[in-house]
């Protein structure tokens, strides 16, 4: 009898750190990353001493929650660097970016580095950068890829794209995907004759009150 007691402990463990994730990925998606760790323990259901002992910080939480959306952008960047057409690689390598933002307020935080103490990814970023900068080259060497752009635009670009999150999550992947067209479209050496091709209408979101006239 003594002998099977550890294993029920070691699955209860197991569970409470599947639940700590599950929860974080819905706290930070929806709130970003300064959403307090106490809100990660409600909603995971385990205590705020049961979270830290699977996470002792938040940047360790963080790292681990965001661990499979990271292995996804390294597969988008090799994936672009691969693709024998550099400037289509290039292109889907901004679709895909924008989708993996668009389903996470905290992944996009993460990404941009908005929450510095979260993320220990500096070398990480450096070695995307650097791939980003090549496939940018090779881009320009086409023709494609207007000759002024840097890989500080598609930063810019992409912290743009953060205003998708104050939509109403039905409509964020739509504005994100026309989002991502127009940001190809100006990187585009010769821009194509019109618009994106139209999605299907978002929700209007609610201006700001005017004074009201008499």
């Amino acid at each position: 009898m003594t002998d099977r007691l550890p294993h029920p402990v070691r699955s209860d463990a197991r569970d409470n750190r599947a639940r700590i994730l599950e929860a974080a990925r819905a706290v930070f998606g929806e709130e970003g990353l300064n959403a307090p760790m106490r809100e990660v323990a409600r909603q995971s259901g385990v205590g705020p001493a049961t979270l830290y002992r699977h996470f002792p910080t938040k940047r360790e939480l963080i790292v681990k929650t965001y661990a499979e959306q990271w292995r996804a952008c390294h597969a988008a960047v090799r994936d672009a660097l691969a693709d024998s057409d550099p400037w289509h690689g290039l292109r889907s390598l901004i679709e895909r970016i924008c989708e993996l933002h668009a389903h996470s307020r905290g992944f996009a935080d993460a990404f941009m580095a908005a929450f510095p103490e979260a993320m220990d990814f500096d070398a990480d970023r450096e070695r995307t950068t650097r791939a980003v900068a090549e496939l940018a080259r090779r881009a320009q060497e086409t023709g494609q890829l207007r000759p002024g752009f840097v890989v500080d635009d598609l930063a810019l670009m992409l912290m743009a794209h953060r205003g998708v999150q104050n939509l109403p999550r039905p409509a964020r992947l739509t504005a994100s995907r026309r989002f991502a067209a127009y940001m190809i479209e100006a990187f585009r050496a010769t821009p194509e004759t019109g618009a994106p091709a139209p999605l299907p209408p978002a929700p209007r979101l609610p201006l700001a009150h005017s004074p009201s006239t008499r």
